[in-house]
């Protein structure tokens, strides 16, 4: 709409629509009873107009212009109708928007992506779902993937640059099968500074986000939720603080028949191969409310020629796992986790917390809770310090673990167990030969606190309760 000249016509209705219902000079209207109720009628009406008025001459609301900022990709050719490929339009779009910055607009519809698209700097890709969605009815801003088949090295779905950020849209592969599962090429790829993935769906991406190597900071990964066969998220090489929040990877996502899936085939395929999260190098990381089942590796921490990470993990959760947490590297100041609720019931592992003699960094794990049939609940290798604290550690065989392992064992580095409780029968913790030095207070139990010691005078214990005999 043309505003200039606007503003005078507009101004000369007001006053001949409504000029006779306002009072003179020194009046009050309701001092005048049969001018009460026009009055007020008439103030109704010129508010509701007024605010049209306003709305057309500053840019919002319903009269106004489309924002200068915002471009759709149907302006460009795209059909959102599931059959001819749209990428050519969508990047249009995005190179349109390159220009000075803003955000393309992706109507409902299912666009077809045959390659890959280079999100740039400055820009969002902006679909209409406000959070991540079950896969059925398949509706919103729905892209169908077809690229990457067979290339897990090639390159992503959304190339993704500085200040970059993908939003409020479902991503489907409909050439992925449930009977021939075939590695693809990952579904994000970010670099650089401060990208975002926001209220994200992933139906079936083999491989989900990956975050470096390339130099990058200040990565933000915000409500994605969906499944994710071989690896959900990656990070690597983030030298400033990333975040990632509100995340959750389950098979589910693949089940329903119109997006051709199959509960056995994703359950049996995850549970085998996927690593949900792996952290090479990244400098404080801060993980909140993520969750995944069922998993291979849930979290697992990497060396890389980067390095390794350090960061807090708080509400994290693996069900159905073979191993929860695997630390095979950690910087010096290493990994906090608190809150954390570990499950193990596949493979042949099936240890929740797994500490490898190559971490040489702290890992401390507050609050957590270990059940399931799990073998045990944390084994350290470690060749550095290892604490639990306030934890509760359990499997569901108590007496019928003909093995009788150790819930807890530790034969390497520095360990402190405190204040935890032990629920089932089992030994609550051995100390074996190699283990440099103990800390075991204030623990309780089923049986009491059952303490294997091979290390002698290396172990300070003091304040459990006694062990009981069955």
């Amino acid at each position: 709409m043309e505003r200039d000249g606007f503003l005078e016509p507009c101004l000369a209705l007001l006053l001949t629509q409504f000029g006779d219902h306002f009072p003179q000079v020194g009046q009050h209207p309701t001092l005048d009873p049969d001018r009460t109720l026009a009055f007020h009628r008439a103030m109704k009406q010129f508010i509701a107009l007024t605010t049209l008025v306003s709305c057309a001459l500053t840019g919002f609301g319903p009269l106004a212009d489309e924002s200068p900022g915002s471009f759709s990709v149907l302006a460009e050719g795209a059909k959102g109708d599931g059959a001819g490929d749209d990428m050519a339009a969508i990047e249009q779009s995005l190179d349109e928007a390159a220009k000075r910055g803003g955000s393309v607009e992706l109507p409902p519809g299912r666009y077809v992506v045959q390659g890959s698209l280079r999100i740039p700097p400055g820009v969002t890709l902006q679909g209409v779902m406000e959070s991540p969605v079950w896969s059925a009815p398949l509706k919103g801003s729905v892209i169908l993937a077809t690229g990457g088949r067979g290339q897990e090295d090639g390159p992503a779905l959304f190339e993704m640059g500085h200040s970059s950020a993908v939003r409020g849209l479902t991503v489907w592969y409909p050439q992925q099968q449930t009977t021939n599962i075939t590695p693809y090429s990952w579904t994000f790829h970010l670099q650089g500074y401060d990208n975002t993935v926001e209220n994200v769906t992933l139906i079936n991406s083999y491989n989900g986000i990956r975050i470096g190597p390339e130099g990058n900071v200040r990565h933000r990964i915000r409500s994605v939720y969906g499944c994710v066969l071989r690896r959900g998220i990656l990070v690597d090489n983030c030298v400033d603080i990333g975040r990632i929040e509100n995340v959750q990877f389950h098979c589910h996502w693949w089940t329903a028949p119109e997006v051709g899936g199959d509960a056995t085939s994703a359950h049996q395929f995850m549970y085998k191969n996927c690593e949900a999260f792996i952290f090479g190098r990244t400098d404080w990381e801060y993980v909140n409310n993520t969750f995944v089942f069922p998993v291979n590796i849930g979290y697992r921490f990497i060396q890389t020629q980067a390095g390794a990470a350090n960061g807090q993990f708080c509400g994290i959760g693996a069900d159905e796992a073979n191993v929860c947490v695997k630390v095979e590297a950690i910087q010096p100041m290493g990994l906090l986790i608190s809150n954390g609720q570990f499950v193990c019931m596949r493979g042949d592992t099936r240890i929740p917390v797994l500490v490898e003699n190559t971490c040489q960094g702290s890992v401390r794990l507050v609050n957590c809770a270990f059940w399931g049939p799990c073998r045990q609940c944390m084994v350290s290798h470690s060749r550095s310090f290892v604490s639990l604290s306030d934890c509760y550690l359990s499997t569901t065989f108590g007496g019928k673990n003909a093995a009788r392992l150790p819930l807890v064992e530790a034969d390497g580095g520095k360990l402190q167990v405190r204040g935890c409780s032990f629920g089932t029968d089992e030994p609550s913790i051995a100390l074996r030969k190699g283990l440099q030095h103990a800390i075991i207070t204030e623990n309780n139990g089923v049986r009491g606190a059952q303490i294997l010691n091979e290390v002698g005078n290396k172990a300070v214990i003091a304040n459990n309760e006694p062990e009981q005999q069955p």
